[in-house]
């Protein structure tokens, strides 16, 4: 059977994106409905394909963050309300925060569209496994992405729905609809991802750069990867063994890149600070390219907002100053901005609370959004091209942490180095640092809290939680232990319609 290429390029300046080679031809395209016929012959064209890999993934970046944070509690309409403070309905949203989902309101449907983005790598790893017009240290670089890109797909795809379809190998065009093929277990869906994973981590060899300005998949993305991964299992059957796999693979990260933290919390995810040396993998967005496809869910319409206060300022919102250009469909809620400590800069870095005034100049919280992500302001309008971390060191310090608790040693050091930079000059060890708080007592809820605080949308608080077990989530969201199976998500009826040797995820009304 001809198979049929589809990816997309970046334009202009990022066509070549400093790989091997590049020509003026890739410029303007985009590239689709290449045959097996006239594609694969060219050391650039593998190269293209890379591009397209990566653009393709920062699609898919809206998704990351419903799945991954969108059930934990963070977000969503404070209690006694059915809309956001302005006034903004939820429209559907919010039965993902309410844990209300059905086979028609499933939230996320046709599996996030993840097996196209797999179907493309299933392409890429066969291809690249016969070709010979690529050095070897490029064949293996790309066999490295390819694995470990599978495998973060797959494990979204496990996280959220447990047993899912298993396909590795490439066909001409993937439905998970059309695959007309039953889901594997759970426990074969972990497995393929830990095969991945290690076929990786082999492939990249000793090579432990980051091309362009770590916007694409590495050696060191794998080996955070694997630690998430094997982090699960240890909280499950895995125990010590498997915490040491993970411990090992974050401290062969420290070993082989430069790393640390930025200084100052606002400058981690700034415009004027991309590729920064706290980032391990990112999502690369830049202005007249690409910006953020979720935030306008997640912020007010500034003509709306302007009948609110910030109280910090002293002043009410504008329209030219808080342009934000949204519909608050996703707002954050006053309970989580309550949470922080009040000297911790992530709080009013991550998140705006937007005040009530009253006659007597006295201010009243009506509600919070969503700050973190600012972008830049250009022709009078916001345009957000912050990019949108996957894995960062503060991301891969908690991982450490978490190890080591499992291990039966201590998370200090690591806990510290991140609640040091939070609390900034105000920080005392004495009073902020490990285990000197009150959550400290519970080491997991200590670093639970931080992840919380550091990564607030992110797309990682829900799998957090989940990771650490089922009894997190039932006392630190509004789901219940008499709902359990609500765990996983829902199929969406479309998938079960198309492909009937789907099972709906078990505990919901069956198909």
């Amino acid at each position: 059977m001809k198979k049929t290429i589809l990816t997309y390029l970046f334009v202009g300046s990022l066509t070549c994106l400093g790989l091997n080679s590049c020509t003026n031809d890739l410029e303007l395209t985009p590239v689709s409905n290449y045959s097996d016929e006239i594609y694969w012959k060219t050391a650039d064209q593998f190269d293209a394909f890379v591009v397209g890999l990566h653009s393709r993934f920062r699609t898919h970046e809206r998704n990351f963050l419903l799945l991954g944070e969108l059930r934990a509690g963070l977000f969503g309409n404070d209690p006694g309300t059915t809309a956001s403070f302005t006034g903004e309905a939820s429209q559907g949203l919010e039965r993902m925060w309410l844990h209300n989902l059905d086979m028609d309101n499933s939230g996320v449907s046709n599996f996030g569209g993840l097996y196209d983005q797999i179907n493309q790598l299933n392409l890429m790893i066969n291809k690249l496994n016969s070709t010979n017009v690529l050095t070897e240290g490029t064949k293996n670089y790309y066999l490295g992405m390819a694995h470990g890109m599978r495998a973060f797909y797959y494990f979204q795809l496990y996280r959220t729905w447990g047993d899912v379809v298993i396909q590795t190998e490439a066909i001409d065009k993937i439905e998970v609809s059309n695959l007309a093929k039953a889901a594997s277990p759970a426990a074969e869906v972990i497995a393929l991802i830990k095969s991945d994973v290690d076929q990786s981590v082999s492939a990249f060899g000793t090579d432990y750069s980051i091309k362009q300005e770590r916007s694409f998949w590495s050696k060191s993305a794998s080996l955070m990867l694997k630690a998430e991964v094997y982090l699960w299992s240890a909280h499950r059957e895995g125990g010590k063994p498997d915490a040491t796999i993970a411990k090992n693979a974050l401290t062969d990260i420290k070993s082989n890149l430069p790393l640390a933290l930025q200084t100052d919390f606002n400058s981690v995810n700034d415009v004027k600070s991309k590729g920064n040396n706290e980032m391990i993998f990112v999502l690369r967005h830049k202005l007249n390219e690409a910006t953020l496809g979720f935030i306008t869910d997640f912020v007010p319409n500034a003509n709306i907002l302007v009948n609110f206060s910030d109280s910090l300022a002293k002043r009410q919102f504008s329209v030219t100053q808080d342009n934000y250009g949204g519909l608050l469909r996703i707002p954050t809620r006053i309970r989580t901005y309550r949470n922080y400590h009040d000297l911790d800069t992530r709080k009013n870095t991550s998140i705006q609370a937007a005040y009530s005034k009253d006659n007597t100049g006295n201010y009243k919280i009506a509600g919070c959004f969503l700050k973190k992500y600012q972008g830049e302001q250009n022709a009078g309008s916001r345009a957000y091209t912050n990019d949108y971390p996957i894995y960062r060191y503060a991301d891969l310090l908690l991982l450490l942490a978490e190890a080591k608790v499992i291990l039966g040693e201590s998370p200090k050091e690591e806990i510290n180095l991140v609640r040091n930079r939070a609390f900034g000059t105000h920080y005392t060890e004495s009073v902020f640092g490990y285990p000197n708080q009150s959550v400290d007592k519970n080491p997991n809820e200590a670093i639970l809290q931080e992840r919380k605080f550091e990564f607030l949308g992110e797309g990682k608080y829900w799998y957090d939680l989940r990771r650490f077990g089922n009894q997190y989530v039932f006392s630190h969201t509004d789901l219940s232990a008499q709902e359990a199976y609500k765990l996983l998500w829902p199929i969406d009826r479309a998938s079960l319609t198309n492909n009937r040797a789907l099972k709906q995820t078990v505990g919901y009304p069956e198909f």
